[in-house]
């Protein structure tokens, strides 16, 4: 799986779970994003601006 705003590969636990998060926009599709992007991007708001 790849992060939707920098296009890396995301990292997975040995259970199959990304290593970051989903995020919904307003129409209730989700968004995978890596750590490293919500580190660079803390509020919700900024992470959905930086989608590609």
């Amino acid at each position: 799986m790849k992060c939707e705003i920098c296009n890396n590969k995301i990292d997975e636990t040995f259970l199959g779970k990304i290593i970051g998060a989903y995020i919904k926009d307003n129409k209730g599709k989700s968004h995978a994003v890596c750590f490293e992007c919500q580190k660079k991007f803390p509020k919700k708001d900024e992470l959905l601006k930086n989608l590609k």
